[in-house]
């Protein structure tokens, strides 16, 4: 066996199961979930249909690349909505359907990681979503977490970060909006990293999959892509980002989103896949296409988010240190009793299920920056979600 498998860690909820299990929850409360991100509103009726209708195209092999009304699909959705120069993202050569991010993010540190290099590094944040860092070990790197804390506004102090480690830094994973935290990169930040990576030649990996889940209308979040646009790069040099309908779309099941950027890395990327067999099926393509067409149904997403937000944080106003992030649908409060006290206490009292925030992080530089967290996912429906808040506040009461 491939001996950098027993450098992976448990997952978060292998974790949060084990917690759990030493605690009975109250029989007469029903359970409410908070610790997953996935969504719970209604997928979109209109993207289902064109799956169905489409279902006899399993009977034809897809192609790793895509078919040109998706990537089209992608390229004027991306050109849109991060004001892009028209035409300079190129369907051919900047677009590459991925069965979500999950799998793509992975799959990106394992074409790109040089193993040859001596002390490579993957850079993230901290917390970070896993898969940076199983990426990271299984490419043959070394995982470094940049700590997000109140006082960067969780945000990695990126010219804070010795030099020493972008010489050997490889690939440099970047969330935002950011799991857990929702705190969202400026455009000005994300133009410094690019001079960085110029600097140090290493590419930046963007996970923009909350990138959707916003609250001000007029103001959706920044991203690389349009960055690299407000630079004058419009061939995206050392940039690629990661986008998904599992977030946008309430269509977590769908397994679509894509990669993008630079085209030189989606080429070879792109080998990668071919062998790596990850072509999407046809028929989950053509419920994209028609997904990436339509942003009635994502307005309306953000609607039901913001009030999810409201509601709650009213309730637990004055009781939970807590605040609206700058978009995605997680909250990441600061807890009375270490985090993972706080969790197994609340499932043992309320029987509402919360993510400990040092599950999702490591110890660097001494701290562990989610220790007196919980991430708490608003993905139920907006009578559950306000349920649990007051669930909670009474929970914080008797502590």
């Amino acid at each position: 066996m491939n001996p950098d498998l027993q450098q992976l860690h448990p997952y978060p909820f292998e974790k949060l199961a084990a917690l759990k299990a030493a605690v009975t929850p109250p029989a007469h409360l029903s359970h409410i979930a908070l610790s997953i991100g996935e969504p719970k509103q209604e997928p979109p009726a209109f993207v289902l249909q064109t799956l169905v209708d489409n279902l006899a195209a399993l009977s034809q092999y897809p192609t790793t690349k895509g078919l040109p009304e998706l990537r089209q699909a992608i390229a004027t959705w991306a050109t849109r909505r991060f004001q892009l120069k028209p035409g300079s993202f190129d369907t051919e050569r900047h677009v590459l359907p991925v069965n979500g991010t999950r799998e793509a993010l992975f799959a990106f540190a394992q074409a790109l990681v040089d193993r040859q290099q001596p002390e490579s590094l993957v850079v993230s944040p901290n917390p970070f979503y896993q898969i940076y860092e199983g990426a990271a070990i299984l490419s043959g790197a070394e995982p470094f977490f940049l700590n997000c804390t109140p006082e960067n506004h969780f945000i990695p102090d990126f010219a804070a970060v010795d030099p020493a480690v972008w010489r050997r830094c490889q690939v440099l994973f970047i969330c935002s909006p950011g799991n857990p935290t929702g705190a969202v990169m400026s455009s000005a930040q994300l133009k410094s990293l690019i001079a960085l990576a110029d600097q140090y030649d290493f590419v930046i990996a963007s996970d923009e999959c909350y990138s959707e889940l916003y609250f001000d209308e007029q103001q959706p979040p920044a991203g690389l892509l349009q960055a690299c646009a407000e630079l004058g790069r419009d061939d995206f040099a050392r940039c690629v980002v990661f986008h998904s309908l599992s977030k946008r779309s309430n269509l977590p099941g769908l397994r679509s989103g894509f990669v993008g950027g630079d085209a030189e890395i989606l080429k070879k990327f792109l080998l990668y896949r071919t062998y790596h067999g990850c072509a999407m099926p046809v028929p989950t393509q053509l419920a994209s296409v028609a997904a990436w067409k339509d942003e009635e149904h994502v307005r309306a997403n953000r609607a039901a988010y913001r009030q999810k937000f409201e509601a709650v944080l009213a309730i637990l106003d004055g009781v939970l240190d807590v605040s609206m992030p700058d978009a995605s649908f997680y909250l990441w409060p600061k807890t009375p009793l270490r985090g993972e006290d706080f969790a197994q206490q609340l499932f043992a009292q309320q029987h509402i299920t919360v993510l400990p925030g040092s599950y999702l992080a490591r110890t660097s530089g001494g701290l562990n920056p989610g220790e007196d967290y919980v991430r708490m996912a608003l993905v139920a429906p907006l009578a559950e979600c306000i349920e649990a808040a007051q669930r909670i506040k009474t929970f914080i009461t008797h502590l």
